[in-house]
């Protein structure tokens, strides 16, 4: 309800691990060096939109 995001239909924390890590590494085969942080971490994350257009990835 309301505007918060619910993670109730995420898949089990191994599983999210194997394809954070699947993903991270597609990533870094196309895109070289690529910035990570650490799966299931408590993070402090913050938007700078500098430039024409965000993209928003949704599933």
């Amino acid at each position: 309800s309301g505007m918060r995001p619910s993670f109730s239909s995420a898949a089990p924390p191994k599983e999210g691990e194997y394809w954070f890590d699947y993903m991270a590494q597609q990533c870094q085969a196309a895109l070289g060096k690529v910035q990570l942080g650490q799966f299931g971490a408590d993070m402090q994350v913050s938007l700078l939109n500098d430039g024409p257009v965000t993209f928003w990835l949704q599933a």
